[in-house]
């Protein structure tokens, strides 16, 4: 009795193909088990994680009745929808422009221009829940870092101001 048959089968009882694919399943189910990866989740824990956004430049007739303090608003970072977060602290900051002084040194003082005055720049403090892992803080999946353009959209607002400082408490 020859070892192979014509047909592949050794001994003439089990075919070469077959138990080499049953053998390449039975490494990979034992590999899972044995190496399993890390396991949980990729992040510690959920914390409350401040951003600061820098808006500059934006249009709007009323700005502080734009945006106001306690209310949510739908955050965005990459075009992905992370969820709603609450607006902690809104910080008006005056429009000025560079003026050349009589002495040679240049002072900054209120922007004059009449087309300036329905411009805005203010930095805002978003609260949320976010998680911590070894590469910073993580929001809805998705890693934030300064200098990141984002989206902030509210009930009559939607822009794209940078992320210029992140906080996670410690503890």
């Amino acid at each position: 009795m020859a070892v192979l048959d014509s047909k592949g089968r050794l001994f003439g009882k089990v075919n070469l193909l077959d138990a080499g694919a049953v053998l390449i399943m039975l490494l990979v189910v034992g590999g899972i088990f044995l190496f399993p990866g890390p396991s949980g989740t990729l992040a510690n824990s959920d914390a409350n994680v401040e951003v600061d956004l820098l808006v500059l430049g934006l249009k709007t007739r009323n700005p502080k009745t734009l945006i106001k303090e306690g209310e949510k608003a739908s955050f965005k970072i990459r075009n992905q929808p992370i969820g709603e977060v609450k607006i902690k602290k809104v910080e008006f900051m005056p429009r000025t422009t560079l003026a050349p002084q009589s002495d040679g040194s240049v002072k900054a003082v209120a922007d004059p221009r009449e087309e300036e005055k329905f411009s805005v720049n203010m930095i805002i403090t978003l609260e949320g829940k976010g998680q911590m892992t070894g590469n910073g803080p993580v929001f809805g999946g998705t890693l934030i870092k300064v200098g990141l353009p984002v989206e902030l959209d509210g009930g009559l607002y939607n822009f794209k101001p940078s992320v210029i400082d992140i906080r996670v408490p410690e503890g």
